[in-house]
């Protein structure tokens, strides 16, 4: 399933407190889905990875009540004590702990208690993992275990992170080369031996790096060291045709009616438009910028237009709607 399903499925099985595993290749962006929806609910979060505790660190450790003269379980102190009421419990990788790690787990994740701890009854449990095939240093999940949750496995979509990336003011180029390159969001192959492949997580430090503005000869080897080289070399001669492009400014108060023609240059353009446009932007600037797509190639028109109906922008009041609709109806989906 996509992000944006795997999100709809957290939340409805987490409000209901029962057990999720999300499943997927690394770099996808599982445990800040896991984040977000804790965030957005105001609610706890724990990040738990269990591959770095030994067995007994999740049970706690004994010692002797004299009192009552008998040993009792000292709750670990990493656990949800019950000062927030209500949060999620990740159990990120939990698939790389150890077996005997894992089966310690067992209690916790159905009984929702595991020695003297029970977990406070506003907190859900969601754990996730890579695959085996991801060639992860991952250990088989015994059935018991596996059994104890409901498995969701998550993919990457391109229109997911591209709402992502706008909403996170991402770079441009980044987003419109994503656009122009669908496939270069993803490049995980489990047959080389490459050090560096793209991801959305690692799309992310080639957003960092840019911010960062290295000195020229920096950039090439920063970027390849995130994303690979192949694709390294793609990205930043795609950037190259920034250059070329009309000036937004002048796009938005109808100056500019130059069109690029090189579809490179049109990806990074439209994807430049769309990011500019909010809720404050004047509907004269919306009118211009619908005008600006009439003279544009139909796919980058729709392109638009449909980035900013994702977004709620209102179009249906500018003088320009009609004429767009006109030309460009029958290629919306």
């Amino acid at each position: 399933m996509n992000p944006q399903h795997a999100k709809r499925s957290l939340q409805h099985l987490s409000e209901r407190k029962v057990p999720v595993f999300l499943w997927g290749p690394p770099g996808i962006g599982k445990s800040s889905i896991v984040a977000q929806i804790a965030k957005e609910k105001k609610i706890g979060f724990i990040d738990l990875r269990l591959s770095l505790l030994d067995p007994t660190d999740l049970r706690g450790i004994p010692f002797f009540d004299a009192k009552n003269e008998k040993a009792i379980w000292a709750p670990a102190s990493f656990l949800p004590d019950g000062s927030e009421k209500e949060g999620i419990l990740f159990l990120d990788e939990l698939n790389t702990a150890a077996p005997m790690v894992q089966a310690s787990a067992y209690q916790l994740i159905l009984d929702r208690k595991i020695g003297e701890y029970t977990l406070p009854e506003g907190w859900s449990i969601i754990a996730a993992g890579n695959r085996e095939s991801d060639r992860g240093v991952v250990f088989r999940m015994a059935a018991p275990l596996s059994n104890r949750f409901i498995h969701l496995e998550m993919e990457t979509s391109v229109e997911d992170w591209k709402a992502w990336a706008i909403a996170q003011g991402v770079d441009s180029s980044i987003i419109g080369f994503i656009s122009y390159r669908p496939d270069a969001l993803f490049s995980f192959d489990t047959q080389s031996d490459s050090r560096s492949f793209a991801t959305p997580r690692t799309w992310a430090y080639v957003n960092e790096v840019i911010a960062s503005e290295p000195e020229a000869d920096l950039l090439m080897p920063l970027v390849s060291g995130a994303i690979g080289e192949e694709l390294a070399a793609a990205f930043l001669g795609f950037r190259v045709v920034a250059t070329d492009l009309p000036d937004i400014n002048s796009i938005l108060d109808g100056s500019c009616t130059e069109v690029p023609h090189d579809p490179s240059a049109l990806h990074m353009l439209s994807t430049a438009l769309s990011m500019r446009i909010d809720q404050a932007t004047s509907t004269k600037k919306l009118n211009n910028l619908v005008g600006y797509t009439l003279k544009m190639p139909g796919e980058f028109a729709v392109m638009i237009v449909q980035d900013l109906r994702q977004r709620d922008i209102e179009l249906d009041h500018i003088n320009n709607w009609t004429l767009w609709m006109k030309n460009f109806n029958q290629l919306l989906r």
